[in-house]
């Protein structure tokens, strides 16, 4: 309903008499005051919002009521009031033209500021005259607008500088929280924030703490979040990386380096070989290398902003291909237990050499010994299991290359037997006892049963 003037109703008290004589009474609360309550609904209400100071309970036997702004019945603070018996209300001097009242004493606040915020009174006159009173408290709240970022540094350098991060705007009754990468910030030995926590500062920034960083606010009635704030943390150049990491590479090749280094803003790149200035990019490039082009290459870095350079030196080899190395060895076919000797030919120098034995690593044994740049490989003495395929590599830090395999055949010791029948010797004499000759008695040699045998010597 409307707030509007209403009539008087004919025998009603005028409205100055009945308030002169409600003042004339002697003021007290009955005991059914106690049952009439106010509750503001809802009881946080932001700026712009409706809120209903909704009565209950509302005494039966009343014969008007009245809403002051304030906690005083002062005229002047009177917003509104409803008489009973015309069903009628009519405004005070507290009315802002934004307040409705209820027959069931409920008052209506309408789009509510700030200057709404505090103590409504209802009073209440009794037919008795007797006029009970009770209130309720309205908070209202800034429905908080979206907050941003600002930095008393905009472009901090590492490890130098420090920075405070503000959360604007600064309003009242306001909680602020930070956040970096969605992550809750707090203090640390690293952070500090102001007593009210609006200003974040970083202490002696490392590029880590480029963020993004994210101020929330806080109200009873709202929350609102800035937009992601990222610092521009200047650093480096770090120690600059070359690659690829080899350091050798081969003749007729073309050879690429690539330079990078952590720098904010992005370093400046050079190359030098040997001393001399090459490029001023972030590659090099050399088509068709040859061992001409071995030497001390440097790529340098520079931070214009920062003022720091830093260099990093490779040594690169280049190398021809290794050729093809061959074995040299007396005779492929051995006696067992006769030493052998086996040499790896090759045209190069500075190489590496091993050798294989049937395809595997050969493994040394006790009998083996190899020279000092393993060249030569001599096994004594050698057995039958030596027998097989060895072969030897070569190779430098670019190529390698594997001889031709040769076979090793170990053979045994000829038996005495096989050796007699190709070098016949004059037949041994073997000596026997008499007795072991003789098969048959021979003539002259006469046994007697039963006398002792005798042998009669032959005739002359």
């Amino acid at each position: 309903m409307e707030l509007t003037s209403a009539p008087l109703h004919k025998g009603q008290l005028p409205w100055r008499g009945l308030l002169l004589a409600a003042s004339l009474l002697t003021y007290w609360n009955s005991p059914a005051t106690a049952q009439v309550t106010v509750e503001a609904v809802p009881p946080l209400v932001a700026e712009g919002a409706n809120v209903l100071l909704q009565v209950h309970k509302l005494l039966e036997d009343l014969q008007v009521f009245y809403w002051y702004k304030g906690d005083s019945g002062d005229e002047s603070n009177e917003i509104a009031r409803f008489i009973i018996s015309t069903n009628m209300n009519t405004t005070g001097p507290a009315y802002s033209g934004r307040e409705r009242i209820y027959r069931n004493g409920s008052l209506l606040l309408q789009n509510v500021t700030e200057k709404d915020a505090g103590t409504y009174m209802l009073r209440m006159i009794k037919i008795n005259y007797d006029s009970p009173t009770t209130s309720v408290q309205v908070h209202v709240h800034q429905l908080l607008p979206k907050p941003n970022i600002i930095s008393n540094n905009s472009n901090p350098m590492e490890g130098e500088d420090s920075v405070a991060l503000m959360c604007e705007p600064k309003t009242q009754n306001t909680t602020y929280l930070w956040r970096i990468n969605g992550q809750s910030l707090s203090e640390d030995g690293k952070r500090e924030l102001s007593d009210d926590n609006r200003t974040l500062t970083l202490l002696t920034v490392v590029r880590n703490d480029t963020g993004p960083y994210v101020c929330e606010t806080r109200n009873p009635v709202s929350t609102s979040r800035s937009d992601p704030f990222t610092l521009n943390i200047t650093y480096g150049p770090d120690d600059p990386i070359i690659s690829p990491s080899n350091t050798h590479f081969q003749s007729r090749t073309n050879l690429s380096l690539s330079c990078h280094a952590a720098s904010n803003p992005p370093a400046q790149y050079s190359w030098s070989v040997n001393g001399v200035l090459q490029a001023s990019s972030q590659e090099l490039f050399i088509p068709n290398i040859t061992t001409n082009n071995s030497g001390s290459y440097t790529c340098l870095v520079y931070n214009s902003v920062t003022g720091l350079n830093r260099t990093t030196v490779k040594i690169i080899t280049v190398l021809e291909p290794v050729t093809l190395p061959v074995i040299q060895v007396t005779n492929t076919t051995v006696k067992e237990l006769d030493p052998v000797m086996l040499t790896c030919i090759s045209n190069d120098t500075g190489v590496s050499i091993r050798w294989l034995f049937n395809g595997q690593n050969l493994g040394l044994t006790d009998r083996m010994k190899l020279s000092q740049d393993n060249r030569t490989l001599s096994i004594d003495p050698v057995r039958r299991e030596d027998s097989g395929e060895y072969l030897c590599e070569v190779s430098n830090p670019v190529s390698s290359k594997k001889s031709d395999p040769i076979q090793l055949d170990i053979i045994r010791e000829l038996t005495s037997a096989i050796s007699q029948s190709i070098n016949p010797q004059p037949p041994t004499t073997i000596w026997a006892p008499l007795t072991t000759l003789l098969i048959s008695p021979p003539p002259w040699l006469t046994v007697h049963r039963g006398h002792s045998s005798g042998v009669r010597s032959p005739a002359r």
